[in-house]
C-alpha cells in the first residue's frame, strides 16, 4: 500500500467564459482547477469564424495568470451561413476541437442559432469526413412542446434524423437532462458521447417549483422529474 493520493487534475468540457470583465473574473478561477475545457462560442456576437476564434483565444490567454498552463478548447457556433472549408481549416490547424450547435431561441445567446437544420448538411458532411465533434444543446424550441418534454423530442425529431443522414458524425450532448438522453447518449459508443451538470444530479422539477417558485434554481435546460435525476446517476 501506499500513503500517498494522485488526484488527476480535471478538464471542463463545458465552460463559459464569456467576455470582458467577465472573462477577466472567470478565466483565473477556471485555470486553477482545471487543465482544458472546451469554450461555448454564444459570445454577443457569437464566434463563428475561424478569425473570431482565433481572437477569442487571443483574449482568454491574455485574461489567465502568467505561468498559467490553461488549455482553452475552442469552439465555433454553427449557423446556417457556416463556411465548411473556415471551418474545416480552424479544425485542421488545430485552432478549433469542436462545433456547436444551438438551435434558435433554446438558450442564452442563441438568436443566431440553426432554424432549418438541412441547411447544415455540407458543414456536418464535412465535420464528419475529418472527425471534428459537433457539441448541441438539444432541445427544440416550439411554442406547443412542453418545456419539460423539449430534450426528448429533440432527439427523436432532429438528432437522430440529423445523425442517420451523416453517416460518421461525432456528437456531444451537451448538459443531458432526462432518461432519454442518457439512453440515446449510451446507444452508439465511440460516436455518441453527453455531459452532465452538477446541478442535474442533484435537483429535480420540485426544487424549482414546490412551495414557492425559487429563480436560482432555474437554468436553461430546466432539471425534470425525480426518474430523470436518477437516470443520469
Amino acid at each position: 500500500m501506499t500513503d500517498r493520493l494522485t488526484l488527476t487534475r480535471p478538464d471542463d468540457w463545458h465552460l463559459h467564459l464569456r467576455d470582458g470583465d467577465m472573462l477577466k473574473a472567470v478565466a483565473p478561477e477556471s485555470a486553477r482547477d482545471f487543465g482544458r475545457a472546451i469554450i461555448m462560442p454564444n459570445l454577443v456576437p457569437p464566434v463563428v469564424t475561424a478569425a473570431q476564434a482565433a481572437a477569442y483565444r487571443s483574449r482568454i490567454m491574455a485574461a489567465l495568470p502568467a505561468q498559467s498552463d490553461f488549455q482553452p478548447l475552442m469552439t465555433l457556433y454553427l449557423t446556417e451561413e457556416t463556411d465548411p472549408e473556415d471551418l474545416a481549416a480552424a479544425h485542421a490547424s488545430g485552432l478549433v476541437t469542436a462545433a456547436k450547435l444551438y438551435p434558435a431561441g433554446a438558450t442564452t445567446n442563441s438568436a443566431s442559432g440553426v432554424t432549418d437544420f438541412d441547411k447544415l448538411q455540407p458543414v456536418l458532411e464535412k465535420m464528419a469526413e475529418m472527425g471534428m465533434p459537433m457539441c448541441v444543446h438539444g432541445e427544440v424550441t416550439d411554442a406547443d412542446i412542453d418545456i419539460f418534454d423539449r430534450e426528448a423530442v429533440f432527439i427523436d425529431r432532429v438528432l437522430d434524423p440529423l445523425r442517420r443522414r451523416v453517416a460518421g458524425l461525432k456528437v456531444v450532448m451537451e448538459h443531458i437532462t432526462t432518461a432519454e438522453g442518457a439512453d440515446y447518449a449510451k446507444s452508439d459508443p465511440g460516436q455518441l458521447a453527453a455531459t452532465i451538470t452538477t446541478h442535474h444530479l442533484i435537483i429535480n422539477r420540485n426544487h424549482i417549483l414546490a412551495g414557492g417558485i425559487k429563480p436560482h434554481y432555474y437554468c436553461l435546460p430546466v432539471a425534470k422529474r425525480e426518474t430523470h435525476r436518477l437516470a443520469l446517476l
